[in-house]
């Protein structure tokens, strides 16, 4: 199956929906969107990783900025931040450059590696659009944390991969029907830049037997 054009949905997304589907849906269904600290410290960087839109090369490396990608497999477009392309025998010919090169993504994150894997998913996703516009095979990529200020590689394994085509086959479902899925309140709440859209402590169900019981006790 492939997916028109129209019916793209943003590469970055799936770091949202991996957080939250609710937060994804309430941004990318619903577009509602609300900044915090995090949000802003965050564009700052992606704006300093895409300052220079061009391609830079040192000796066998090849870096490219802001590069636009898609996948019509995938139904998604998005922008990576660094692409580079490495010389190597298992790599794709490139246009005005000698030789063979192997792209390697790497995705630019404020503060410090994450408890769950919304980054790699992201970082994945862009690495199978190259895969789909280069015709190769990219075995891994690189998160780039502000904080600890050094990269952490992560190999996009099969388990990764299908991971990403199961997200944004529910994604592409979500959006068809633009249903935005009920709240499921934990922790991360607390930091999340929509939560004043979102209001998780609202959405709360609570059965009638529960909502009786309380309330006859409240009543002795």
């Amino acid at each position: 199956m492939e997916y028109d054009e129209n019916d793209f949905l943003m590469l970055s997304g799936i770091q949202h929906y991996a957080f939250c589907p609710r937060q994804w849906a309430l941004i990318h269904i619903e577009q509602q969107w609300e900044e915090n600290y995090f949000t802003i410290d965050g564009m700052i960087m992606h704006e300093n990783a895409h300052n220079q839109e061009k391609t830079e090369k040192r000796k066998n490396l090849l870096i490219t900025r802001g590069m636009p990608i898609f996948s019509r497999t995938l139904g998604i477009r998005g922008v990576c931040d660094v692409v580079e392309f490495h010389r190597n025998e298992q790599g794709v010919t490139l246009q005005n450059y000698a030789g063979l090169y192997l792209p390697v993504p790497v995705e630019y994150k404020r503060g410090k590696p994450k408890t769950h894997d919304a980054d790699e998913l992201q970082l994945c996703a862009q690495a199978m659009c190259l895969e789909e516009m280069l015709l190769c095979e990219i075995p891994k990529g690189y998160l780039y944390y502000g904080e600890p200020k050094k990269r952490q590689e992560v190999m996009f394994d099969e388990e990764l991969r299908q991971k990403v085509i199961a997200s944004f086959t529910k994604m592409h479902e979500l959006f068809d029907k633009q249903y935005t899925p009920r709240v499921k309140q934990t922790k991360a709440c607390r930091s999340c830049s929509m939560a004043d859209v979102c209001l998780p402590g609202l959405n709360k169900t609570v059965s009638v037997e529960r909502y009786l019981e309380k309330a006859m006790k409240e009543g002795e």
